[in-house]
């Protein structure tokens, strides 16, 4: 048998194996984050300039739909393109959104409006694009989303994606499980109620925080043309 002073050596052994087996897990845990913040700092501008190009690509068709913006493609004609950075007051802070002002031989042609807002898993990230008169939506683009695969992300999709377009602004848009029957009404996802009611609520709150501020700016822009 182990006398007592074994015993007790053995367990001061363990004891400081375990705390370096801690230490080390500690270590590591920490050498990675750091890792990963500074991959996440150097991918940080790469991402969002390609965001940015993505978002300029998709703006002809978000305003005049994907058949006319690839024919004007084809015959050589484009959109004159502004981008705005519109500020609009919500309760004690400011909210800045990115607008995209499309004009076709000085005519209005249509808004696409950046925005963002909380997901069931993470931020979801859309362009939103809305007519002249700022009455109905002309089209929608799942910029990023994280949402869960197989459920959520299905908001991505061209299907669910063009039931937007079309649908009035003059009330909220709403999301339905048992069809969609009403103008503004837009089919659930299946199983996956919540992210869809996600990017109905983030389209409502962009579409009601810039009414005024772009009616404001066409009619600006009337005055100057």
């Amino acid at each position: 048998m182990n006398s007592d002073a074994e015993k007790k050596s053995l367990a001061a052994g363990l004891k400081a194996s375990s705390l370096a087996q801690a230490w080390l897990v500690i270590l590591l845990a920490v050498g990675f984050g750091v890792s990963l913040a500074g991959v996440q700092l150097a991918l940080g501008p790469v991402i969002e300039a390609n965001k940015i190009n993505e978002t300029l690509e998709k703006v002809p068709e978000l305003v005049l739909g994907s058949e006319l913006a690839a024919r004007m493609v084809a015959q050589h004609q484009h959109l004159d393109i502004a981008a705005h950075r519109v500020a609009v007051t919500k309760a004690d802070r400011e909210k800045y959104y990115s607008v995209y002002e499309t004009r076709y031989q000085g005519e209005l042609r249509g808004w696409v409006v950046k925005t963002k807002g909380q997901g069931y898993a993470d931020t979801i990230e859309l362009l939103v694009g809305i007519s002249p008169q700022l009455d109905a939506i002309t089209g929608l683009f799942v910029l990023d989303q994280k949402e869960t695969p197989g459920l959520g992300n299905k908001i991505i999709t061209p299907a669910w994606r063009g039931q937007f377009i079309g649908a009035p602004t003059n009330r909220p848009l709403a999301v339905v499980k048992t069809g969609a029957a009403l103008p503004g009404e837009i089919d659930a996802v299946t199983g996956a109620t919540i992210s869809s009611k996600s990017v109905t609520a983030i389209i409502n709150a962009a579409v009601a925080d810039l009414r005024k501020p772009l009616t404001e700016m066409e009619k600006k822009g009337g005055e100057n043309g």
